[in-house]
């Protein structure tokens, strides 16, 4: 027995020596994975940076002489069809354009949230467009026996340039190491050069039936008369309209050399009505930034 016992102390002896000139290898301690894991970058801070950007814009004029026409037939019975009529159309139009943005970033784990000033100058989104429709239209009630109605004529046209615009947004990112996904939203203004003019002419009728009676034979004859007539117009003009809207997109930034930031992203904007033109533009930009 006491040489069991013996042979037993000599064995954990060894065992235990054995044990304590093992390399300190990382799966040993249990922190195998963090040795896979990759390294995250330091998002917060303040940052700054230029980009170019490819921007498609979609430009209503369809309702542009509403507001003219409306105050040039205002209390008549004119007024509601003519400032519902859809007179000229939507217009496409592509440029291209350049700004800068100045933004600041916390980090919470990794989430990263922000806000950030962004500022773009248009080459040339501009457009114009003129057209005219005639309509009879039911006058107001005549006399038994009598109907009005008026032959009207709306001419116009419209043109609008947006010549920049700035957007004030949130945004949320996540910290996936040298790369951030990111989405935004937030508010806009942009400044345009907008011009339109609207013409407006009618011509009332008069229409009955009067009893003729020639050579002893009563015959009844149908009467198209004219009962007067207008001609309408009005012009605006502004160098700089403002224009306010809002704006949401996506993107993504990639961070190299240290502090510096290369992003490309999506951004729509959507702009209220200036005089009565609505403006929706997607602008797809790519930017170089400094992270400090």
């Amino acid at each position: 027995m006491r040489r069991l016992l013996l042979a037993a102390a000599m064995l954990g002896t060894v065992s235990a020596a054995h044990g304590a000139d093992m390399p300190d290898l990382p799966i040993l301690r249990g922190s195998f994975t963090d040795g896979l894991s990759n390294s995250s970058h330091n998002w917060d801070g303040f940052y700054v940076g230029g980009q170019y950007g490819f921007a498609t814009t979609d430009i209503d004029f369809s309702h542009a002489p509403k507001s003219m026409t409306d105050f040039m037939l205002r209390d008549s019975i004119l007024q509601a069809p003519v400032g519902g009529w859809s007179l000229l159309p939507k217009n496409h139009v592509q440029s291209t354009g350049f700004g800068a943005y100045v933004g600041k970033n916390w980090q919470v784990y990794d989430a990263v949230m922000g806000v950030e000033a962004n500022y773009s100058y248009m080459d040339n989104i501009s457009s114009t467009a003129s057209d005219a429709m005639s309509r009879i239209l039911p006058g107001e009630t005549a006399p038994t026996g009598h109907t009005y109605t008026y032959n009207t004529t709306l001419g116009g046209g419209a043109s609008l340039k947006l010549k920049d615009y700035a957007t004030f947004r949130g945004r949320v990112g996540w910290d996936g190491g040298d790369f951030m996904p990111y989405g935004f939203a937030g508010l806009a203004i942009g400044r345009a050069e907008v011009s339109r003019f609207a013409i407006v002419s009618w011509q009332k009728y008069d229409d009955f039936d009067e009893p003729v009676v020639s050579g002893g034979v009563t015959t009844t004859v149908h009467r198209h008369l004219p009962a007067g007539s207008d001609t309408l117009s009005r012009t605006e003009q502004r160098t700089n309209s403002f224009m306010y809207g809002w704006t949401a997109g996506i993107g993504v930034e990639y961070a190299f050399c240290g502090n510096f930031l290369l992003r490309g992203e999506w951004e729509h904007v959507g702009f209220s009505n200036v005089k009565d033109i609505t403006v929706g533009l997607n602008n797809f930009r790519a930017g170089l930034g400094y992270k400090f």
